[in-house]
Parts: C-alpha cells; sequence; structure tokens
C-alpha cells in the first residue's frame, strides 16, 4: 500500500520537527560556550576531559588521544567544539547546509561516545550501548538526517528551491 500525499506530508514536518529540535539544542549547549569565556579560555573543556580520562569514562583507545594530542591542544579544541555546536544548531535550526552540518554532528558525537561513556572492560555487551545513550540517540539523529532529506520542510533550503522554480527564466 502506498502512503497518502498527507502521511507523506506528516512525515516530511516530522523529520523537519526532529531536525530542529536537535538544533535547537546544540544551540543551547553551544551558545554558553561561545559567549561565555569559561568552558573555552576558563579552562571548562580541559576539566572535562580531564573528568573523562581520572574516572575511566574514556575508552581505552581513546585515553593517550585525550592526553596527548586533545589536552595540550584545549584552547584551540574548546573553541572548535563551541562553534561548532553552535554552527549546526544555527544549519539544523535554518535548515542549510544540513547534511554538511549533519556529517560533523555524527563525527562529534561518535567522538563524545567514545571519549566519555565506557562502562567497563568486563560488562555484558548491552552495557555498552546502555553507557552511550546520551550520545547515540543524537548520532543515530545525525545520521538519519545525512542519509535521509531533513530540509524538505521547514528550512530556507526549501524556500530558495521553492522560490529558484517559481521564478521566470531569463533570456539574453
Amino acid at each position: 500500500m502506498r502512503p497518502t500525499s498527507s502521511a507523506i506530508a506528516r512525515n516530511v514536518t516530522a523529520f523537519a520537527a526532529l531536525r530542529i529540535a536537535v538544533g535547537i539544542l546544540f544551540l543551547i549547549f553551544g551558545q554558553y560556550k561561545v559567549f561565555g569565556t569559561a568552558f573555552t579560555l576558563g579552562g571548562g573543556f580541559q576539566g572535562w576531559i580531564n573528568r573523562f580520562v581520572s574516572d575511566g569514562a574514556a575508552y581505552p583507545f581513546m585515553v593517550p588521544v585525550l592526553r596527548q594530542f586533545v589536552l595540550p591542544h584545549g584552547t584551540a579544541i574548546a573553541f572548535l567544539v563551541a562553534f561548532g555546536e553552535f554552527a549546526i544548531g544555527l544549519a539544523l535550526c535554518f535548515g542549510v547546509l544540513t547534511r554538511i552540518a549533519s556529517i560533523w554532528g555524527l563525527i562529534y558525537m561518535l567522538t563524545l561516545l567514545v571519549s566519555s561513556n565506557y562502562p567497563g572492560a568486563h560488562v555484558a555487551a548491552w552495557q555498552y550501548f546502555g553507557a552511550s545513550l546520551d550520545h547515540l540517540v543524537l548520532a543515530l539523529c545525525f545520521a538519519a538526517f545525512v542519509v535521509g532529506d531533513p530540509d524538505q520542510a521547514l528550512s530556507v533550503s526549501a524556500y530558495l528551491r521553492r522560490r529558484s522554480r517559481s521564478l521566470p527564466a531569463t533570456t539574453n
């Protein structure tokens, strides 16, 4: 049975609403980092990384990366995280460059997952999923945005596509 046009429209709208909701979350998380200094210049980022390492929250293969690369370049990476989160949020909310923003969002969520969601060495397999739910759910949203077409509704991109189709062709 083929879906009706109203069912398709509801799905498109729901997908766009999910895109915007995830964008709002990223705007919330990014704005205090971009417009404040505690995270970027005040050592907030480095504090989180040190906590991940000292609490055993990072997967073992990530510990050397965090200690030997991320921490020595902490301020630069803190700015990258802050402006990256904010840019991803803007892109998703406005529906502009959504696929590119979602690729970076997916990479970011997977990086956070392996940096902060290690459940321990000798736990059941399901605990790996349980420990990573906070980052895994957002990673799955980003994966859906990469594969799907979340800009069909409620986006600047959709508006510009409709507008370009309605403009008359110019001749020289």
